[in-house]
């Protein structure tokens, strides 16, 4: 078992910045992508970004790329989300996920937390 918590949401203008975090426990990471998703009202969630724990590669979705940076702190075990120039359409509640090197599909998620941007 993962247990992931997130923090860091909050309400900010557009053109803004907000760091996400991602505690993890539970689990020794090594062999674990964690990944962030987003889900806006009444749309499907959608992928945002991962990183391969073990060697710090990284994917972006198209929307957020050059904006958004993933990383991961080992010594807190702790994967962020810096999120720059936001926009009105990156509002959603984001989370946090996390799956094995061998398996598809993303099966410890966390609880969530609420990013809003205002325009």
């Amino acid at each position: 078992q993962v247990q992931l918590v997130e923090s860091g949401g909050g309400l900010v203008q557009a053109g803004g910045s907000l760091r996400l975090s991602c505690a993890a426990s539970g689990r020794t990471l090594s062999r674990y992508r964690i990944g962030w998703f987003r889900q806006a009202p009444g749309k499907e969630r959608e992928f945002v970004a991962d990183i391969k724990w073990s060697d710090d590669s990284t994917s972006y979705a198209d929307p957020v790329k050059g904006r958004f940076t993933i990383s991961r702190d080992a010594a807190k075990n702790t994967v962020y989300l810096q999120m720059n120039s936001l926009k009105p359409d990156d509002t959603a509640v984001y989370s946090c996920a996390a799956r094995t090197l061998f398996t598809p599909q993303y099966n410890y998620w966390g609880q969530g937390t609420q990013v809003t941007v205002s325009s």
